[in-house]
């Protein structure tokens, strides 16, 4: 099929589509990692964006439905270089998106586009399948509302409470658009899970008991998760309060303090940071948005930065019993992973 990528800046690219014809619109994000194409894919912190893989071949093993990281694409469409045509596994990549009506397009210049994106930031972008009309997809691009416009989180937030069942600490978890691997973390510690909506209230989540509260990862502009702020605003020094990815905005703007939109974000399983004792962990992760570290209130001490940008990974206070990290440590990005080295000590933690 023929496609096309069109960008608010005039550019557009002809390639080949994949999946099914039709059109998309939303950002156009990149990401560094080389493999767990689905579980990027499938994360739902990717809504309202159009995910480009900076690594040339994907699909090579195919669709590994086990390791999704939620039960279907939230990405709006997927760009790389190359599909592999005879993928070790089944289903391929191409008739995965076929079979569950997704957009792609390949056979297209990926480093270009993300060195375009390097130096002038993300870009607005839409999606043709079926169609090579790059006018029109520039049109479409530059119609796409700025991110931070968007409500995203409540399309990829669980509909109403349920629980995971466990022998340990209770904790209550508010789904922003959360992970599976997240859950499967806390289960492996024998948490007793308790999950809720985006717009739990702090009395919903008092009312299971709870040992601590979990801030989980999302999509768009933290600054709409305002229910998620408020409950850790009212609950902050009641309950331990852990936050990931977005949880770690969350907090810091439920403490007063400022979030920002990066350039073009960091996404891939290759993100260096340097925790407070000196120690490099190469991390996973995939955010749009930071921390103002500058804004931070006292109490709060940053606990890990990023080595590429300086910006904020981690910030604790431990008067009010809040520890959250922005990149995933459930995600093994290797060598050296960050799962033991956070969930054991914030599980320790919690009284």
């Amino acid at each position: 099929m023929k496609a096309v990528l069109g960008l608010e800046d005039g550019t557009f690219v002809i390639g080949k589509g994949f999946g099914v014809e039709g059109s998309c619109s939303g950002e156009l994000v990149f990401t560094t990692q080389m493999t767990g194409y689905m579980e990027a894919l499938t994360d739902p912190s990717y809504a309202g964006q159009i995910l480009m893989f900076t690594y040339p071949l994907i699909g090579n093993y195919g669709v590994d439905v086990q390791n999704f990281e939620s039960g279907r694409v939230h990405a709006q469409g997927c760009v790389a270089r190359e599909i592999c045509a005879a993928p070790t596994a089944q289903p391929s990549v191409a008739r995965y998106f076929e079979d569950n009506g997704l957009l792609g397009i390949s056979g297209i210049d990926t480093r270009r586009l993300t060195n375009k994106t390097r130096v002038n930031g993300t870009l607005r972008a839409s999606l043709i399948v079926g169609d090579d009309d790059g006018e029109e997809a520039v049109r479409r691009a530059r119609a796409v509302p700025d991110i931070s416009e968007l409500d995203l989180i409540g399309s990829v937030s669980c509909s109403a409470p349920y629980r995971l069942p466990g022998s340990g600490k209770r904790i209550a978890v508010i789904d922003l658009g959360l992970k599976r691997h997240i859950l499967e973390s806390l289960a492996r510690r024998g948490a007793d899970i308790h999950v809720f909506p985006y717009d739990a209230t702090s009395g919903d989540i008092a009312a299971c008991d709870p040992d601590a509260l979990f801030i989980s990862n999302g999509p768009g502009d933290p600054r709409r998760a305002t229910d998620a702020i408020r409950c850790v605003r009212d609950l902050a020094g009641e309950l331990p309060i852990i936050g990931i990815c977005m949880g770690i905005q969350v907090a810091a703007l439920a403490l007063g303090a400022k979030t920002y939109k990066l350039k073009f974000g960091h996404r891939g399983t290759n993100q260096p940071v340097r925790y407070k004792d000196g120690g490099i962990y190469i991390t996973t992760q995939n955010h749009g948005f930071a921390v103002d570290a500058s804004t931070l209130p006292e109490g709060c001490e940053v606990s890990y930065t990023n080595v590429n940008d300086g910006t904020v990974e981690g910030f604790e206070n431990r008067d009010l019993a809040i520890t959250c990290v922005q990149f995933h440590p459930e995600a093994h990005g290797g060598p050296l992973d960050t799962e033991a080295h956070f969930f054991d000590r914030i599980y320790r933690r919690i009284p």
